[in-house]
């Protein structure tokens, strides 16, 4: 049985926070394009207001989030319990991405004060909130957080980050515009 919310209340609240995990899941407005869905971890989202929430895209091998944001701003965050009563949960919105190049994104990275640094903020405004049962979803252990994507985001200097970022995230594997440079739009 599932339930819908009119607004993220302290109960739900309670339960985002208490999860190791989530997924983001966008789609081109092409039937031909791919539609994505990425796990995430670390404490990369926060919860702004009670139809608002920012995660924090520390970047990867794509940038189909970022590229289906920019067109269309349809995404979907699902957090399953891993441990725990069974749940599902699910925010469906529309984000906008704000990327590290972008005015705003310091204010926004503010949220996020133990990362020194991220590819994007993408912030969604919440329009529909639902639960299930989550009885399918297995329990698992949770053992800690893999630190090969901070060290690689990390490591090297700024400057060189930003061009490699700029390079390798310009466009979705559709071929749509994902990570632009300032004043390229």
């Amino acid at each position: 049985m599932s339930n819908t919310y009119d607004r993220l209340d302290e109960k739900l609240v309670a339960f985002i926070r208490a999860q190791k995990m989530f997924f983001v899941a966008t789609a081109p407005l092409s039937g031909e394009g791919s539609v994505n869905v990425s796990p995430k971890g670390y404490d990369s989202l926060v919860v702004i207001d009670e139809q608002t929430v920012a995660w924090l895209d520390l970047g990867g091998s794509g940038a189909e989030t970022l590229a289906h944001v920019r067109e269309n701003g349809r995404i979907t965050l699902m957090f399953c319990a891993f441990e725990g009563p069974a749940n599902i949960l699910r925010l469906y919105g529309q984000g906008r991405a704000v990327a590290f190049g972008d005015p705003g994104f310091a204010e926004l990275k503010a949220l996020f004060p133990t990362f020194d640094r991220a590819r994007a903020i993408v912030v969604i405004t919440v329009t529909r909130i639902s639960d299930s049962c989550g009885w399918g979803v297995p329990i698992y252990d949770y053992k800690g957080e893999r630190e090969q994507l901070r060290r690689h985001v990390d490591h090297r200097p700024f400057d060189e980050w930003a061009e490699r970022r700029y390079e390798a995230n310009a466009v979705s594997i559709d071929g749509l515009p994902a990570l632009v440079r300032p004043g390229a739009d």
